[in-house]
């Protein structure tokens, strides 16, 4: 018995040898950093450095559904290096930056990686996805299958009928003017957008459409805005239901094939089995430049167009009042009053758009808070960042104009 047991011992240590030898670097470090926690909101900065690269990899993590690509990337050459009159490598440090592409004129003008990452991975999006989702609904009523923003969402979810949401229309989801009552505090354990995600669906109702139709109406529908990840999940189970296919494939067949991602992309799912729209698009950081290349060009995908006319600029001007200066929001876009928008997601991935210097900037990170709002400044200095590229491009422009009047 005594040597039964001593061989079995052996033979698990050869296994576990084996495993580290022949599992990627990726994967040992996610054995080192293992979350301890069930949310992603409250893991230590090691286990989000060692996860969010491998999220669509460890099923106990999350399950995921594969969005694919075509077989003809679009191309993205290199062009001459971008001069930025600053310390790149310093800002990398700073925002703790995985990856920083920026394609100007269609091409490259700056590729950096850090984290240990690069272009062959995929980094998790977060809220970058909502702008996605929003995109779908924009070719969801281009095919047909949705009629109109001013429909109400409860045409489309029936299991909202009675709720909150029974009057509020799409167009009050996409701009996050529900009037619903939410709490998106990334540091409240207690708060909405921490509880939603662990919450126990009823009998044959989608997890995201149990827990939202619990909710109260604070305000009128389409007089306040309040930023609501939970509303931005139900805009992925209306597209979802209204084009018959989960959004990971029609994701595919409207964008990621015919524009020509590099990549095969994944979305992460709920515990019913929909995307969790409003967030956890895994994909390489040239791909998410490719999607806001997709956007700023008009959304042609393969010669077709794949929105309503109209409908870009519609999406990406100021539809809401935000209460800051010079920004509001968008159908599921960030804006700017110059112009410029962006998809924005916590510990640090974007995608900045700026269409009058056919400029697009993505980058993926881990910040070491969700957001400023939890006391980091890493989001004004990502802003920062953006206005010396367009600064930079300006010069290029126009070399003899003075610093102080490039913008």
């Amino acid at each position: 018995m005594k040597k039964w047991i001593i061989s079995i011992v052996v033979l698990l240590l050869v296994g576990c040898g084996l495993f580290w030898m022949t599992a990627g670097q990726d994967m040992r470090r996610l054995v080192l950093n293992f979350p301890t926690d069930t949310n992603v909101l409250f893991w230590s900065t090691p286990e989000r450095d060692a996860a969010f690269r491998v999220l669509d990899r460890v099923p106990v993590l999350s399950e995921s559904r594969v969005i694919a690509a075509g077989e003809d990337p679009y191309p993205l050459p290199e062009g001459e290096p971008l001069d930025i009159g600053m310390d790149v490598d310093a800002f990398m440090a700073s925002q703790r930056a995985a990856a920083l592409v920026i394609v100007h004129d269609g091409k490259i003008r700056l590729e950096q990686y850090g984290l240990d990452f690069g272009p062959e991975g995929r980094w998790t999006s977060f809220s970058v996805a909502k702008s996605f989702t929003s995109t779908l609904v924009g070719a969801a009523i281009r095919d047909g299958y949705i009629k109109s923003i001013d429909d109400t969402v409860s045409e489309y979810i029936p299991d909202l009928q009675g709720s909150a949401y029974d009057n509020v229309t799409i167009e009050q989801l996409l701009t996050m003017t529900s009037g619903v009552q939410w709490n998106e505090d990334y540091a409240d354990p207690q708060s909405d957008v921490a509880r939603f995600g662990s919450h126990q669906a009823e009998p044959g109702v989608d997890v995201t459409v149990s827990y939202m139709r619990q909710l109260e109406s604070e305000a009128e529908p389409g007089t306040q805005w309040v930023y609501k990840t939970g509303e931005t999940n139900l805009i992925g189970v209306l597209a979802s239901a209204a084009a018959n296919k989960p959004l990971a494939e029609y994701l595919s067949d409207k964008v990621w094939k015919p524009f020509g991602m590099e990549q095969d992309a994944t979305w992460l799912l709920g515990s019913t089995g929909h995307e969790i729209s409003g967030c956890c698009v895994q994909a390489a950081t040239r791909d998410f430049a490719r999607f806001g290349l997709f956007i700023m060009g008009g959304g042609i995908a393969n010669g077709e167009p794949v929105l309503p006319d109209g409908w870009i600029a519609e999406a990406t001007t100021k539809q809401a009042d935000i209460g800051r200066s010079g920004e509001g929001y968008g159908y599921q876009w960030w804006t700017m009053d110059d112009g410029a928008y962006s998809a924005r997601g916590i510990f640090g991935q974007g995608i900045f758009i700026d269409p009058q210097r056919n400029l697009v900037i993505a980058s993926n990170g881990n910040w070491p808070q969700a957001t400023d709002r939890q006391g980091g400044n890493q989001g004004k200095e990502r802003l920062a960042f953006y206005r010396q590229v367009q600064l930079a491009i300006d010069r290029e422009a126009q070399p003899s104009m003075p610093v102080d009047t490039a913008r």
